[in-house]
């Protein structure tokens, strides 16, 4: 479905300007075609970003505004942005607040066009979305100015803000970094940032999961080896972390990783050489190593199954993840988020906000992921996720 697209209204003239609203959610959708409207605006809706650049393309978009809701299912909103401005460089793109339904300008000038849009959109405050904390009694407001998250992660509770800190401080120095924290809070990301943010964001991210790799092959994945160095090793081949050269190495439950082992990752870290399984030659290696773990390593060091040497190479800058149940206040915008990303147009009830409140959430962030996801396929054809289909 196309529109015409009227020229702007010059002084005196009633001409309707277009405006194009894209959000999954359709509550939002809904309440700003309520609020907008002839004669002034000419309102066409889409829900993903590829429904919207179909509208654009079609219409031709001359002198128009677009309210961007950024959550959405299809594309990134940067690269999307990036599409208007390059194709439709008279759209004026204004970012929508996904959970209180307000505008906020753009980095751009405002055209008196749009922040008359901003004034008619803001006015009587923010739009009901049906998702209330269960301790509040209105919809939370979403922080979108001069928030400080890293991309990927959610939540702007004290504790988040110092791994947000943290992770910003370190990211562009070569220090080695532990980051600590329970199963399913999210320490992956914080890697993924720090390389992102890193002078090295061009070069090879690698991860190597200590305990997804069985004892036997893991420091063959490491360090490579040649051809005959032991059964099945049919040509030689280089480890993970030479393959990070130049990059950043990512040691994923560095915990779990045998003890035999630990102290030829010592001595890498150390020196910055590796030796192939079945070689005489070391070859230097310049990699950024993060390391995570959910394990007490000092637990572990006193039981004798990590050495306490490798522990102090590793934690020169460690970074804690907090658990869900203490950043408790980052829950609903968690939720949201999650749902807009399996279900979009689905809204996420009261009730059912209420009872996930009130879980302790072991498995963290993770696990709720999970259960909204699965709440997602019970909802059906229905409009709004329930009680009834949380499943803890």
């Amino acid at each position: 479905m196309g529109i015409a697209a009227p020229q702007l209204a010059r002084s005196g003239d009633r001409v309707p300007i277009d405006v194009f609203i894209v959000s999954p959610n359709p509550r939002i959708r809904q309440a700003l075609q309520e609020k907008l409207g002839l004669p002034r605006w000419n309102v066409t809706e889409a829900r993903s970003g590829t429904g919207a650049l179909e509208l654009l393309y079609k219409g031709g978009a001359d002198d128009s505004v677009l309210l961007l809701d950024p959550m959405l299912p299809d594309l990134e909103p940067n690269e999307f942005q990036g599409i208007v401005k390059d194709r439709f460089p008279n759209t004026q793109v204004l970012i929508l607040n996904s959970h209180t339904g307000q505008l906020l300008l753009g980095s751009t000038s405002p055209t008196p066009v749009s922040t008359r849009l901003v004034d008619a959109v803001n006015r009587g405050g923010a739009i009901q979305t049906g998702t209330l904390p269960a301790a509040g009694g209105e919809v939370a407001r979403h922080r979108a100015e001069g928030r400080n998250n890293l991309r990927g992660m959610i939540g702007d509770s004290e504790p988040m803000q110092r791994v947000y800190s943290l992770t910003r401080m370190v990211a562009a120095r070569e220090t080695t970094v532990l980051i600590t924290g329970e199963s399913g809070t999210g320490k992956d990301l914080v890697a993924q940032e720090i390389h992102l943010v890193s002078p090295r964001r061009k070069q090879p991210f690698v991860v190597v999961n200590c305990s997804a790799i069985p004892e036997s092959l893991l420091e063959a994945e490491l360090f490579g080896y040649t051809k005959g160095s032991f059964t099945g090793a049919l040509q030689s081949r280089i480890g993970r972390i030479h393959a990070a050269h130049g990059g950043t190495l990512f040691l994923d439950e560095i915990g779990d990783m045998p003890l035999s082992l630990q102290s030829k990752i010592l001595r890498f870290l150390e020196q910055g050489e590796v030796q192939r399984l079945g070689a005489n030659d070391n070859f230097k290696v310049d990699v950024r190593v993060v390391a995570a773990t959910n394990a007490d390593l000092k637990k572990l060091i006193a039981e004798q199954r990590f050495r306490e040497d490798l522990y102090y190479r590793l934690a020169v800058f460690p970074i804690h993840m907090p658990p869900l149940r203490e950043r408790m206040e980052d829950l609903e915008e968690l939720a949201v988020a999650f749902v807009a990303r399996f279900h979009p147009g689905v809204a996420l009830g009261r009730e059912a906000l209420r009872v996930l409140t009130q879980h302790t959430w072991p498995g963290n962030v993770r696990e709720l992921r999970n259960v909204i996801e699965r709440a997602t396929i019970l909802v059906g054809t229905e409009r709004e996720i329930k009680a009834e289909h949380i499943f803890l």
